[in-house]
Formats: structure tokens, sequence, C-alpha cells
């Protein structure tokens, strides 16, 4: 394992160079046994992070229930409306998805990142147009990301050409393949509701390709030594349509909402959905795609998989802009249109550097 010089004077670009040579990750430095926080790893978001004022407003974050849905379903478009509207973040329960599965998808992402170095080497890689790519910190050699994140991910793409499943690591090939078509299904059901709370037909939002591409993120949060140095990922909106996220019982996640950072409680069999930013550009602000981030923990390791709901980096001919049902002569269009791959490359060039990607599509 490289040294890390945590002293004033260094030279940054050496250090994450010699990082990301070793193909180990943040995991890798825990088991090197460090006790401090390399300088790359010094996130001044968590240097500014206070803890919570007792005076604090407390806030009851949305938990949705999509049991009975034919019978409950104007109740339930009506209180994912709101909290789409008001949030940009859900949690669902009594989705369809087994708990078992979910149990096992976590137990596979677990699995992957805990294994001998020499096994996870092959899937190391900064190519985006790989299906199976494994990493720490996609950003990692961008001039706009603040810091590194104190986090390794696996990325496969699911759809709309899924990794071969001999591509997929052993690990967790199986339950990647399992949970893909589980969250697929709920994707489409999700879209219907999401649909009809924007006030269009049930099919409007998946006829318009937003269920088309499905990649699945497996991150692994290691215990860190330093949480107050350090953020398990920046502050950052999603640059998709929505995501699904999973999330074991270790907490840390975050969500932007009224000027405060607000805690998204673990919730066992649930799943916390999210709108993304090309949902907030195609609904012209009507759903809100907010901020969110993950703190580092001394307790660890935090395990979870988020699944986008994007083409990403593959070329398509859909371009996405306001939707036009949704336009008025009091409600004009706020951004100009874009494709799924102009809007990829741009924030993945962008990184997580603590601003909008959308802003960059505004029309001013």
């Amino acid at each position: 394992m490289a040294a890390f010089n945590t002293q004033q004077n260094y030279d940054k670009y050496s250090e994450q160079k010699a990082f990301d040579d070793t193909k180990a990750g943040v995991k890798g430095l825990i088991d090197a046994g460090i006790t401090e926080v390399p300088k790359i790893f010094h996130h001044p978001e968590a240097l500014q992070h206070k803890p919570s004022n007792p005076k604090t407003t407390y806030f009851i974050f949305p938990l949705i229930d999509l049991q009975n849905i034919k019978n409950n379903k104007k109740e339930i478009v009506k209180q994912i409306q709101e909290a789409s509207e008001t949030w940009g973040f859900f949690q669902v329960i009594n989705h369809g998805i087994p708990v078992s599965i979910l149990d096992e998808m976590l137990r596979g992402t677990r699995r992957f990142h805990e294994q001998d170095v020499d096994i996870k080497k092959p899937y190391y890689s900064r190519d985006v147009a790989r299906n199976v790519m494994y990493n720490s910190n996609f950003d990692l050699f961008s001039d706009k990301a603040l810091a590194a994140n104190w986090r390794d991910s696996l990325y496969s793409v699911m759809a709309p050409s899924p990794a071969k499943p001999e591509e997929l690591p052993e690990a967790c090939r199986e339950i990647t393949i399992e949970y893909s078509d589980q969250v697929m299904k709920l994707g489409y059901t999700l879209l219907e509701l999401l649909s009809e709370g924007l006030g269009l037909k049930p099919n409007h939002l998946k006829e318009m390709g937003c269920a088309e591409g499905l990649g699945i993120l497996c991150n692994y949060y290691p215990s860190c030594p330093q949480p107050e140095l350090a953020i398990g990922t920046s502050k950052h909106a999603d640059g998709d349509f929505f995501t699904v996220l999973l999330q074991d019982d270790i907490g840390g996640l975050q969500v932007f909402h009224k000027n405060q950072w607000v805690d998204v409680p673990p919730t066992h069999g649930a799943l916390v959905i999210n709108i993304g930013d090309i949902l907030q550009l195609i609904s012209n602000d009507k759903y809100k795609s907010l901020e969110h981030r993950v703190l580092a923990n001394k307790i660890g390791p935090r395990i979870s998989v988020a699944s986008f709901f994007s083409t990403g980096p593959f070329a398509s001919s859909r371009i996405y802009g306001p939707i036009e049902e949704l336009l008025s002569k009091g409600n004009p269009p706020k951004y100009r249109a874009t494709t799924m791959k102009d809007f990829f490359e741009y924030s993945n060039k962008k990184g997580l550097d603590g601003t909008s990607n959308l802003s960059h599509y505004k029309i001013i």
C-alpha cells in the first residue's frame, strides 16, 4: 500500500494517482491500518458540518404504502405527487420486491467489496463505456471535485443492453440479475404513478423512454477513522429520471429540505425513491430533484445499492425537453432540450462539485 502524505505541502495529483493505482479503493486504506484520513479525502463539506441545532425543525420523511394499489391508486398518486413536488424524495413499503431479495442484494454487494483485491482488480476501470466497472470516485481526477469521497463502488449496466451474466462478478452475479428485474418492474409502476401525478396518462413517462436504461451502483462505505474530515458522498442531485435506493440499517443519507439537512431514516424492507434532474427538467420544475449526501461514519461498512433509471453515456435519438402538455403561456419552458448522453457527459466531466447540473440547461 502506498504511503499517503497528510501534510499541507503535498502533490494532490500524485496522491490521487498513488491511491488509484492500488485498485484497492478506500477499503484498501482501512485494510492497511490507516488511522488518519489522507488529505485527498479532506472535504470542505465535512469541515463545515456542525451538529444539528436542537431548535432545528423536525420533519417527517414521506413514507408511502403501495399495498392495494388498485383500490388506493388515487390516494397513492396524490401522496407521490406531493412528495415529488416538495421533497423530491419518499420511501415506499409493500412495493412488491421480497425482503429476502433486498437483503441478499445487500449481502452480494458486501461480498464483492470484501473479496481479496486481486479478485476485484480486473473490474477496476474508469472507462464509462464498460458494462461493469469497479472503482473509487468516478470523478477522482476532476479539477472541480472538492475532494475524494469515502466510498468504493461497483457499477453494472442492466438495460437497455445489459451486461452479460459472465461479465458480472460471481460474488453478486445472480442477485444483481434478479434484483434488477424486480427493480425494473417497480420502475414501471412508479412511472405510472408519477405520470398521473403530473396530470398525464399513466403510460406517458414510460413511452418517453424513462425506463429504457437502468444502471445498478453498489456502494461500500468503510468505517472512517476521522468522519469529521471526510464525506461518504458529496452533496449532489442525481442526473437521471429517478433513482431507487436500497440501504442497510447504518444510516447517513441526508436530503437538503427547506434549507436544512434531514436524515433519511433506514427502514428495513423499504426503498428510497428520489426524483432525478431529467424528471425535473421534463416536468418543468413541477417535480424536484433535490441535493442529498452521505456522511462518513466511524461505524461501518455502510452498504447501499442505487438503481438509476437512465441510459447514461449510451447514444439515443431521444431528446428530452419540458413536456408540451405541461406548458402554457403562464408556464413557459424553463429548460432547453437535451439528450441523456449530453447530460451524462456534462455531469460526469463536472463531477460532484457541489453545484447543480440543471443550471447548465436553464433558459435565462
